[in-house]
């Protein structure tokens, strides 16, 4: 049986189940969760038919304690091929998280050759075995050399009583780029402060995949890239920008224990 969504609507606010916690600590809100939830009111607040979702920039400002959000919403520009939307989550603590999403009118694609990003060779997400039990979104890893590349699955609904749109999955996956792009292989020393996810198209399906492109870092700072797929393609990009975050993490636990814990 599926777990209970991450967020339940209440007194106009988003309260978080338990099990929407970070991974760096118990009482945190889970900051790929704040992105979607951003990404599930711009969208459900100025999303139209003909316009697509182009860039969706994230900034993870502070730490979000588990506790109920409020979102809020202002559309910044309306023009016939752009909109751009602004949205801000705040908790009992303040302003915690901020999104600016750029949506474009979709139209005829012009018949000139560009450069484009090549397919990649993992394996077809429904031929994978099953993920491993307790790992949310639901994982498969594929590393080759310096290359990574990851297949994700949310099975969770990110609030109660709605379907996740294509949008907001590619929203939740992005974040994923900075544990990807900047994680050492022991584990990660990088906090993420934002991402920007770029798509061409919505993704097609409920998985979404990503291999990193690149990592730069230098005295506690770094930004790395990422190209996402989905089973036909690439879709687009993610990028972020972290800052170093040695020995807040709890001690990476041994293999076998992680996998019985989740």
């Amino acid at each position: 049986m599926a777990s209970p969504a991450y967020f339940t609507p209440s007194g106009g606010r988003f309260a978080p189940a338990p099990h929407a916690r970070s991974w760096w600590a118990p009482t945190m809100l889970h900051g790929r969760l704040l992105g979607g939830l951003l990404a599930r009111t711009l969208e459900a607040e100025h999303g139209a038919p003909g316009l697509r979702f182009g860039r969706l920039t994230v900034d993870l400002f502070r730490s979000a304690p588990l506790e109920p959000v409020e979102v809020t919403t202002v559309r910044i520009r309306d023009g016939h091929r752009i909109r751009v939307a602004e949205a801000t989550a705040s908790s009992a603590i303040g302003l915690i998280a901020r999104a600016t999403a750029v949506q474009l009118r979709a139209g005829e694609q012009p018949p000139g050759r560009v450069p484009a990003t090549p397919d990649w060779d993992a394996p077809d997400p429904l031929t994978l075995p099953p993920a491993k039990p307790g790992s949310m979104p639901q994982r498969w890893r594929f590393n080759e050399g310096d290359t990574r590349r990851i297949w994700l699955r949310e099975p969770i609904a990110l609030v109660d009583g709605e379907e996740l749109s294509p949008f907001v999955r590619a929203a939740l996956a992005a974040d994923m780029a900075s544990p990807l792009a900047h994680g050492s292989d022991g584990d990660l020393e990088f906090i993420n402060a934002d991402y920007t996810l770029y798509l061409s198209r919505p993704p097609v399906g409920e998985h979404i995949g990503l291999q990193s492109g690149g990592h730069t870092s230098d005295e506690g700072v770094a930004v790395g890239l990422c190209t996402v797929y989905d089973r036909l393609g690439p879709v687009g990009y993610s990028a972020t920008a972290a800052v170093a975050n040695p020995g807040v993490r709890p001690p990476r636990r041994p293999r076998a224990a992680e996998q019985a814990a989740g």
